[in-house]
């Protein structure tokens, strides 16, 4: 809290503070409305706006008499029209008003003042990547510091006034409200929906920018500085919102659940609006629609990219709630929250033993934990122990009821040895095609134990600005898993096997990748310790067949074993991971490049190898057998062989495992 705020809670009981403010305001009201007009109308015509304003709202609404008793004074209808949302008390939004209590509170964080405080420069934050941009003394909303489109399109989503937002609640100064007002009414003048413009008005933006900018009525209303025309200016951009939400619709999308959002979000903080049940009922229509087109039944969202899958809970979920606030819930199914539901178990089926995720696709690895906040809420709100459990890291609750997932229909397994940090758990996909944000990478998998993922997926790096740099890290051969002449795959995928035990998961998938190449993965989790993994190349194409493997990235270099075909990391310190191949004639271990991004923009060397073979047309098959062991200390000593009767029959696969000098077998037939 800055000094001034603490003095001033301090110095005066709450009723005194309340009084002072209120006498702050009238003061305020009383100098806006004994303006010259002229300087009042610095961003357009206040009269015009008003009036506009007005032919929008639905005349009989209750409280609103004397602002339309005052149509033929819009000035004066304007005031009225702010004392109105002021004193309403019939719709609720999940952020509720200031009250005199919030400058004792945290709302804002060190990072929000920073973003905040330069932000009443014109330096704002845009895409977290890149650093903050001055774009002029006179806004240039259009600013364009860096080639990735990115930094533009986050530009006008004004993340960085959520931050001014938080800092004004915090703090009640007001150089923050006033100065976002100014900014307000700035980018309504110079972004109008045109073509010229089309880069501030993708649908995208719309809607976060409908979700968001309730939130920051909720927080500046009661400001001494916004005034009449500010809010003239905003409730007129908020109905062109809802207008131009209506005309777009990208079903299937995440894009389609924030076009949604937006506009339920308007219509509910707006019943005011003359259309604004219009907008709810088609928004509502959306969301009822695309929760059953988006999500399949195993829970998980399509586009298979972890990060947007708990964006579209948090879409899906946050207008139910403000609808149920708002005596709306019967709008939405019973079967709506239960979907939602199924979709909160994703995470924690897939999630790896420190709260991280396997970043496959356009997905982030993110920070241990950080989903543990959201498990307390989701805890709560399905009154699920297995979510307590996983949101208090143990301490609470009761552990999930299994050690494997399998999500069939999106293609998506995890097997672990149980739920503390340190753990073992390998997750593995073999999934349809999500769309843009996910990548041509069937069969990959992420290992992780000790604490340490020692198999991280590549990553995505970037979106825009880098096309090179983009299909990099989209390159099927730069995952875990088999290439035929180092070409992108295709998606095809199949679930043969699924057979989890006490001793022994077995996960048996199987992609068409290539016209005339399919790969059949079989993944053994023996002991609940290591895995044999064995790929089988079946058809009648020609030329290099390779699996690919990375590593994590680290000071140590790995270690390569050519003579033994098997390579590990080389940490000093905690797990490490065995990989090797069982030989076989003309097979080839080759080192090869190896990256990892793990933020934006951000990139990092790390191990990376392939073993091969030349596959002649005639040849039924390729197969390869690895074992990849996560150790601490010394490295288990396994050797594996094929004691199929018959090769050729592609419906059975046993093994001899010998480790240590012990002998088991295992496989399966289909």
């Amino acid at each position: 809290m800055i000094p001034e705020v603490a003095f001033f809670n301090v110095l005066f009981t709450r009723k005194v503070r309340i009084l002072i403010t209120s006498v702050l305001f009238c003061i305020s009201t009383y100098a806006y409305t004994n303006t010259p007009s002229q300087e009042r109308k610095e961003y357009g015509n206040l009269e015009k706006e008003t009036m506009l304003l007005l032919s929008r709202i639905e005349p009989g609404v209750a409280g609103m008499g004397k602002v339309f008793q005052n149509k033929n004074y819009p000035e004066k209808a304007a005031e009225e029209l702010l004392i109105y949302f002021r004193e309403r008390k019939t719709v609720r939004h999940l952020v509720e008003r200031f009250s005199a209590e919030d400058s004792t509170r945290n709302y804002a964080t060190k990072n929000d003042f920073s973003i905040a405080n330069n932000a009443l420069k014109h330096i704002f934050a845009s895409q977290s990547a890149y650093p903050p941009s001055f774009c002029g003394d006179d806004i240039d909303w259009d600013s364009r510091p860096v080639p990735d489109n990115e930094w533009i399109w986050q530009l006008h989503r004004m993340y960085f006034w959520n931050s001014m937002a938080r800092v004004y609640r915090q703090t009640r100064d007001e150089k923050y409200a006033r100065e976002w007002g100014i900014q307000l009414l700035d980018w309504i003048k110079k972004n109008p929906n045109d073509e010229s413009h089309k880069y501030a008005w993708r649908s995208i933006e719309a809607g976060i920018r409908g979700y968001s900018w309730t939130i920051l009525f909720q927080h500046f209303l009661d400001s001494p500085s916004f005034t009449p025309e500010i809010l003239v200016a905003f409730l007129n951009s908020f109905y062109d919102h809802a207008e131009y939400l209506m005309t777009v619709y990208r079903s299937k999308s995440n894009w389609g659940l924030m076009e949604a959002e937006g506009m339920a979000f308007i219509a509910i903080t707006f019943p005011e609006f003359k259309d604004a049940v219009k907008w709810r009922t088609e928004a509502f229509r959306r969301l009822n629609n695309e929760i059953n087109l988006q999500v399949y039944p195993d829970g998980h969202q399509r586009e298979l990219a972890i990060g947007y899958h708990i964006g579209c809970i948090n879409w899906f979920l946050r207008t139910l709630e403000l609808a149920k606030m708002n005596q709306l819930e019967n709008m939405f199914p019973p079967s709506y929250l239960k979907t939602i539901e199924l979709m909160c178990e994703v995470p924690m089926k897939l999630g790896l033993p420190d709260g991280t995720n396997a970043q496959f696709g356009d997905a982030w690895a993110g920070r241990p934990g950080q989903h543990n906040n959201r498990y307390l809420e989701w805890a709560k709100m399905f009154s699920r122990n297995d979510f307590l459990y996983i949101a208090t890291e143990g301490k609470q609750g009761s552990k999930p009821d299994s050690t494997a997932f399998a999500l069939p229909q999106s293609g998506l397994y995890s097997m672990r040895s149980g739920w503390d940090k340190n753990a073992t758990c390998l997750v593995l996909k073999c999934g349809p095609n999500g769309g843009g944000h996910c990548q041509p990478d069937n069969g990959t998998f992420t290992l992780h134990a000790g604490g340490r993922t020692l198999t991280p997926d590549a990553g995505s790096y970037i979106y825009s600005g880098d096309a090179e740099n983009r299909a990099w890290f989209r390159q099927t051969k730069v995952h875990q898993t088999l290439t035929l002449n180092g070409e992108n795959s295709q998606y095809a995928p199949k679930l043969l096997l699924w057979k989890p035990e006490e001793k022994l998961d077995v996960l048996v998938v199987e992609n068409q990748s290539y016209e005339n190449l399919a790969h059949r993965r079989s993944v053994f989790f023996i002991d609940k310790k290591y895995f044999v993994i064995v790929d089988q190349a079946f058809g009648d194409a020609a030329g290099d067949v390779n699996i690919h493997f990375q590593l994590a990235p680290g000071k140590e270099e790995a270690i390569y074993d050519h003579v033994n075909n098997s390579v590990h990391s080389n940490f000093s310190e905690g797990w490490n991971v065995w990989v090797e191949s069982m030989p076989q004639p003309g097979m080839e271990l080759k080192e090869e490049l190896g990256q990892v991004s793990f933020e934006y923009t951000k990139k990092e060397p790390r191990p990376a190898f392939s073993y091969g073979i030349k596959k002649k047309q005639e040849d039924a098959e390729a197969r390869f057998v690895t074992v990849v062991a996560p150790y601490l200390g010394k490295a288990p000593r396994v050797q594996v062989k094929v004691i199929n009767g018959n090769l050729l029959n592609r419906n059975e696969l046993y093994l001899e495992i010998i480790e240590n000098g012990e002998t088991k077998k295992i496989g399966y037939n289909l």
